[in-house]
């Protein structure tokens, strides 16, 4: 893995926030088109206006974070994942009295404010900071700026998905988030004492190719980088199909090997 395209180091710093500036920068400017504001998008409780709304909520809610990380003030308890998407259901159309104008112009003045904030991360607080997150709690400082490429990424894939026309995800955004999409995974399993253990490969492509044994059982979901020819169930993605399988926009991926198990693996998540 190069550096580079490995977010958790800061040699990839100046890469990931070009990235990041890049996908937000096309959402703004679907989301300025006169005729977007009321546009279904691929989050079916969503149309545009909600998506901006909801960037508004969690950007605001990091500066929370990071204001407490510097002042070492306190933070209320993390909320878990399991509340997620009705909280921020609730942050994203609370919004919904702002016009279109003035929530783009909003959002775009917390966009620039987040990215002053990660360009002035040194290599210390890249990975040694501790920023607390409204659901998961304490996470290193470069958690953020790859939340805000999940954030613009994802959510401008599902503007776009709303138009009805053809399109993808880009290279650079999904090499990018590749790691962190089995965080989620472990992050968003759903087991409990009767989970049967299930184990697959994940074999992925691109600038963080790599293979990963993943396993899911009562204990949660484990993964680590091998190889995993011999297995009895071998799951290949792209970058960009990766990130969408678990986001939960896609069913994708080509299944090598026993269905049944493969299959078990991919319904092991709820979905945030």
């Amino acid at each position: 893995m190069s550096d580079q395209w490995n977010a958790t180091e800061y040699a990839a710093k100046d890469n990931l926030l070009r990235v990041v500036r890049g996908e937000a920068e096309a959402l703004f400017e679907m989301a300025a088109a006169q005729d977007a504001w009321e546009r279904r998008t691929a989050c079916t409780l969503w149309r545009v206006r909600d998506i901006v709304g909801h960037l508004i909520d969690v950007t605001e809610s990091y500066f929370t974070g990071f204001d407490a990380a510097t002042s070492g003030g306190e933070v209320p308890a993390a909320l878990g994942l399991k509340v997620m998407a009705d909280r921020l259901n609730e942050g994203a159309r609370a919004h919904r009295e702002l016009t279109q104008d003035a929530a783009l112009g909003r959002l775009r003045a917390d966009f620039a404010k987040l990215m002053e904030i990660c360009q002035a991360l040194g290599p210390d607080e890249w990975a040694g900071q501790q920023v607390a997150h409204k659901y998961m709690g304490p996470l290193p400082a470069f958690f953020y700026p790859v939340f805000q490429l999940m954030d613009y990424g994802v959510h401008g894939w599902d503007i776009r998905q709303g138009t009805g026309r053809a399109h993808g995800l880009a290279a650079d955004t999904a090499d990018l988030l590749v790691p962190f999409m089995f965080i989620l995974w472990q992050a968003t399993a759903e087991v409990s004492a009767g989970t049967e253990p299930v184990n697959v490969g994940i074999r992925i492509s691109g600038r963080n190719a790599c293979d990963y044994l993943v396993s899911v059982s009562s204990e949660g979901l484990e993964y680590t980088p091998e190889d995993v020819s011999g297995l009895p169930a071998v799951i290949e993605f792209d970058p960009g199909s990766l990130v969408l399988t678990a986001f939960g926009r896609v069913n994708a991926g080509t299944i090598i090997g026993d269905r049944a198990v493969a299959d078990a693996f991919l319904n092991s998540f709820f979905r945030i």
